[in-house]
């Protein structure tokens, strides 16, 4: 955290600037996956307009400076869709022109996700020499028959040689699982869940399966395990990796000491993010308060708007009455969650702004009694909907 602080007025007084990320998305894939609700298309005709995205990018970064000058980046999180589709030479060329123009960690954290299936693994020892020191793989299994179900373009065998690639050249690896896949069982998934462990990543993420609205699944729903199959795997999945040296140190994700994903850290302690590309949601701390950006959805009108400025379909400032639940939504993520400080030092409003919600949620066993601690409870990690819906009415 730096020592420059933000004043404001009545809800809003004066705290310490949080530390803030960068968010990058690049909207296009192979083939949209019928369980995805994220701003991910195919490309209907021609190739993807790499170098007209790469220069909105910029031109978006350059139009929101104001905001966030003075400050550093922290971490870098390049995300879609399938940024892995990238040319090497253009995302070097974009990383490029953010260090020319931000001041970045010399630690900075810098992620691309990437998925098997098509000849970008071949890229991955070139986006490393481009700067990018940790890989997130969307393997979701490697059982072709899972694969197949859900749609994925590559099958367990391409998910093996990516994951293998993806750890010869980067020390920082996540692997994506999911599980309560169509047809799925217990020892299917925690064959999948064996599979990833003997690759010897240092982080994975493990998501069960939903039906999100509007997308092809929720129209048209697979069979999948019953809610007590599925969290029969989840207990296994999260006992196997305890016991293989994972901290469960967020919802869905399990990692060895020192490879938690810092980037998704600052987002569960109510870090600052700015948010570039078509799509992106952005979280910055402003002298009048905490404000939320939203960037325009369509690829082709994020285009469009670098030739006038034109980038954010949305902006809004957080009021004060909702803030302890934005907060409490990312903090409570954490399984061991924040110290009660940070709620000050985050939102600028004393704890006693959630006094009701605190003491409501402790009284029904969701989160620790203590006063220096804001983490849940195991029961209140089991039900964290219900722990949240607390501070949502608070």
């Amino acid at each position: 955290m730096t020592k420059q602080t933000l004043s404001g007025s009545g809800a809003t007084p004066s705290f310490p600037v949080p530390p803030l990320a960068l968010y990058i998305h690049f909207p296009w894939c192979v083939r949209k996956c019928p369980y995805c609700d994220f701003n991910s298309h195919a490309p209907r005709s021609g190739a993807i307009p790499v170098d007209a995205w790469g220069v909105a990018v910029v031109a978006d970064l350059e139009a929101a400076l104001p905001q966030i000058r003075g400050r550093r980046i922290d971490s870098i999180f390049i995300g879609g869709g399938t940024p892995s589709l990238l040319p090497a030479p253009a995302l070097e060329k974009l990383l490029d022109a953010l260090r020319a123009r931000l001041p970045l960690a010399p630690e900075a954290e810098i992620t691309l996700e990437a998925n098997p299936g098509t000849a970008e693994t071949a890229r991955f020892g070139a986006y490393r020499a481009a700067g990018v020191n940790r890989l997130s793989l969307g393997i979701q299994s490697f059982d072709d028959g899972m694969l197949a179900h859900i749609g994925r373009i590559h099958d367990g065998n391409g998910a093996r040689r990516a994951a293998a690639d993806a750890l010869s050249h980067f020390a920082r690896v996540n692997l994506d699982l999911m599980y309560a896949l169509p047809g799925q069982t217990p020892a299917m998934a925690l064959a999948d869940l064996e599979t990833a462990l003997a690759f010897g990543a240092g982080h994975l993420s493990c998501y069960h399966l939903t039906l999100e609205p509007g997308t092809p699944f929720a129209r048209d729903p697979p069979e999948l395990p019953g809610s007590d199959t599925a969290a029969d795997m989840q207990e296994a999945i999260e006992a196997r990796l305890a016991a293989a040296g994972f901290a469960h140190y967020e919802v869905s994700a399990f990692a060895r000491a020192g490879q938690q994903c810092r980037h998704n850290l600052n987002y569960w302690t109510f870090g600052d993010y700015l948010g570039l590309g078509p799509g992106a949601h952005g979280k910055l701390t402003m002298p009048g308060g905490v404000v939320r950006e939203v960037r325009h959805r369509r690829p082709a009108r994020y285009l469009e708007g670098a030739a006038r400025g034109d980038f954010i379909q949305e902006r809004q400032t957080v009021g004060a009455a909702e803030l302890p639940f934005e907060f409490m939504m990312n903090a409570l993520r954490l399984s061991d969650g924040v110290p009660g400080r940070l709620f000050r030092e985050r939102t600028g409003l004393p704890l006693t702004a959630a006094a009701a919600g605190l003491a409501a949620a402790r009284a029904r066993g969701l989160l620790d009694p203590s006063p220096d601690r804001l983490r849940p409870t195991a029961r209140g990690k089991r039900f964290l909907n219900d722990l949240l819906q607390i501070f949502l009415s608070d």
